[in-house]
């Protein structure tokens, strides 16, 4: 049986471990990437809502603003920037140019006005470093006059080149919006014709007069030098303005360049004046997919160790599990042989614990209804025992009295008128006394050693109790001439009144039955901390050691020792025995220096 369930039970958790193994491969190989992605999108999503209040509003907090896009690229990995209504990036006030304009015949509102051209829609800030050569050229200097090509759209005007003059706004010293430009080629291929897509997009140019030129210094560069996040910027501002770009407040799309994948989130809210701005983040999926190529790979090494480690633990958990009903299995077969001494251990509460506890339970009711059973056939033993030493005893103790008895019949029926009739009459009373006597000690003495006799249990004070035995008896101790000596304390015992006196009965009435005319009879107490004894010491012949422990038995006598026929039955000393194995009491006989002394024991009241 062991190597049987040890081996379905090892076969089936290999089993399903390795289906769960092979389900956990096939789930990362299969999920484990779009989880990421989804995930990584989800907490940038998160993210994003709770930056949205950060003061990007504030014009004299650039640092601030600056510090909100580093933290957040720390943190979550992620490129963020906050978007103005019409695209442009917020607080780039440390890189902008002002342009007051000249007469704009197409747009009469805007001659004269102060344009402010974001410089980074129109130039990397690397041209403007010292040590690039052609920084002495770079022709946007104040109090210079520059041409500005682009769109009008909602009245808006929309930079898309610049240079220092019409003729250059084509050549390659001019400064250009590249996906600006790019998004106008796509929509102009959409129209019928360039017309139809200048009614709807009018082109002008204008000219003016830089005013202001303001430039990054130090740490605050770095937020221009991002190229990939500014190309995306203004390619969304391109889509923003041609009206491309869904009005919802979430939007999640997906850019890939050089094989590297990116998730661009946007968001839409609005400010405490209820004008509209964007949450523009961009963050790179490469390394889940690096992660995800190198996973590929090792797996074949993760599964020869997931494999050792899965049989190894399905070996261990297939024995531990088996452990406990292979000791069901052997304690039951005890069982059936009838041995119950064995016990399952219980260590766990689950249902090998309390099948384990229930075979234990049941163990033991069976050990107790066949010791019960046992006890039964030996109490009837002992009672056809006792039937037959009833019988035999009755046999024989009778046999002597009725043989006397019979005497006396033929010698009154041979010769009616003798002298001695009445001797012979009172003899044979006397024989008839001691059967009746007799007959009832042998049956007292067989009900108290079938075992079937059920004691009640009495609280009573054994000194009184002492005392009235004494008194009953004072006739016979002083026909005797004995003198009898008491020292009592009061005790409440737990035991059978009846029984007991019967027992100080019979002791001091064996007592004054060996005690010569003239001595002592001595009836003492000794109180323990939780039981007493109770002593009956008698002057006279001492019994022999070796017979000390017989003169328990039925119809032992030593009178030819103790120079003492007294009559009796016989029996006195064993009704004495069987009463005190009922109450399990320690008792006994001893010599003294001076006679016998007889002893018992009984719990107290509060034993």
């Amino acid at each position: 049986m062991r190597k049987s369930i040890v081996s379905k039970l090892f076969l089936l958790t290999l089993s399903l471990s390795l289906f769960l193994l092979a389900s956990l491969f096939i789930g990362q190989i299969l999920f484990f990437e779009r989880f990421y992605i989804h995930q990584k999108s989800a907490g940038v999503q998160s993210a994003l809502n709770n930056v949205a209040t950060e003061p990007w509003e504030d014009p004299d907090n650039d640092q601030k603003v600056f510090e909100t896009e580093q933290q957040f690229y720390r943190t979550h990995n992620t490129w963020l920037a906050r978007l103005n209504s019409a695209g442009y990036l917020s607080n780039t006030g440390n890189f902008e140019a002002e342009v007051r304009l000249e007469n704009v015949p197409e747009a009469p509102a805007l001659s004269g006005t102060t344009l402010t051209i974001p410089m980074y829609t129109m130039m990397d800030v690397e041209e403007l470093r010292e040590d690039n050569p052609l920084v002495e050229e770079f022709f946007v200097q104040p109090e210079k006059r520059i041409a500005l090509e682009g769109l009008l759209i909602n009245n808006q005007f929309i930079p898309q080149r610049i240079a220092r003059e019409a003729s250059k706004l084509w050549d390659q010293s001019h400064l250009e919006n590249t996906p600006f430009v790019l998004k106008e080629y796509e929509v102009v291929s959409r129209y019928t014709s360039a017309t139809d897509y200048r009614e709807h997009y009018p082109s002008i140019l204008v000219y003016g007069t830089v005013t202001k030129l303001q430039t990054p210094i130090g740490a605050a560069e770095s937020r221009y030098t991002n190229h990939l996040f500014l190309e995306q910027i203004k390619a969304f501002q391109a889509k923003l303005l041609y009206d491309e770009f869904p009005e919802q407040d979430n939007t999640v799309m997906d850019y890939t360049t050089n094989d590297v994948p990116y998730k661009i989130i946007v968001n839409r809210h609005t400010d405490s004046s209820g004008a509209p701005f964007y949450l523009f983040a961009m963050t790179s999926l490469q390394p889940v997919n690096e992660a995800a190529g190198v996973m590929r790979q090792y797996y074949l090494y993760i599964a020869i160790v997931a494999l050792l480690l899965v049989a190894l633990v399905s070996l261990y958990f297939s024995r531990r599990l088996a452990r406990p009903l292979l000791r069901v299995n052997q304690v039951t077969q005890q069982m059936a042989s009838l041995d119950f001494s064995a016990r399952i251990p219980v260590n766990t509460g689950d249902e090998i614990g309390q099948l384990s506890d229930n075979i234990n339970k049941l163990s033991r009711m069976l050990h107790g209804h066949i010791h019960r059973l046992e006890q039964d056939i030996e109490q009837e033993r002992r009672l056809e025992q006792t039937r037959k030493a009833f019988i035999a005893d009755v046999s024989h103790e009778l046999k002597t009295p009725l043989s006397i008895m019979e005497s006396c019949l033929y010698i009154i029926e041979d010769k009616p008128d003798s002298p001695k009739r009445e001797h012979y009459f009172s003899a044979m009373k006397d024989e008839v006394q001691k059967m009746n006597l007799l007959v009832g000690d042998m049956l007292e003495l067989a009900k108290y050693e079938s075992g079937t006799y059920k004691m009640q249990m009495d609280i009573f004070r054994i000194d009184v109790l002492l005392e009235q035995v004494c008194t009953k008896l004072a006739l016979d101790i002083s026909s005797r001439q004995l003198l009898l000596l008491t020292r009592l304390v009061p005790v409440e015992v737990a035991a059978n009144a009846r029984l007991i006196e019967q027992v100080v009965v019979n002791l001091l009435t064996n007592a004054i039955r060996y005690t010569p005319e003239g001595e002592k009879i001595m009836v003492r107490m000794k109180e323990e901390q939780q039981t007493v004894i109770i002593t009956i010491e008698n002057n006279g012949v001492r019994i022999p050691d070796e017979q000390l422990n017989k003169i328990w038995d039925r119809f032992y006598r030593i009178e030819q020792s103790r120079h003492r026929s007294t009559g009796g039955t016989g029996l006195g000393l064993a009704i004495c025995r069987q009463i005190l194995k009922l109450h399990d009491a320690r008792y006994g006989a001893v010599n003294t220096e001076t006679g016998v002394q007889f002893y018992f024991e009984l719990n107290t009241k509060n034993a």
